[in-house]
């Protein structure tokens, strides 16, 4: 599974940090990144929590 995140949608909420920081994180300005692409396999199901919940359904999979 590999993830990214619209830098164009995100509005800094957090929410996908606070599911899964093991492939979230937050820039200086407060937005989220994927810190590493290829999401392990046991942070899966945390992952596809964040991209569900989402408010601004920044986070793809691909």
């Amino acid at each position: 599974m590999r993830v990214s995140v619209d830098d164009q949608r995100c509005r800094g909420h957090g929410v996908c940090v606070t599911l899964c920081p093991e492939v979230f994180s937050l820039t200086d300005d407060g937005y989220a990144v994927a810190i590493t692409a290829d999401v392990p396999t046991e942070s899966e199901v945390a992952t596809r929590e964040a991209i569900d919940c989402c408010p601004e359904q920044a986070i793809a999979e691909s």
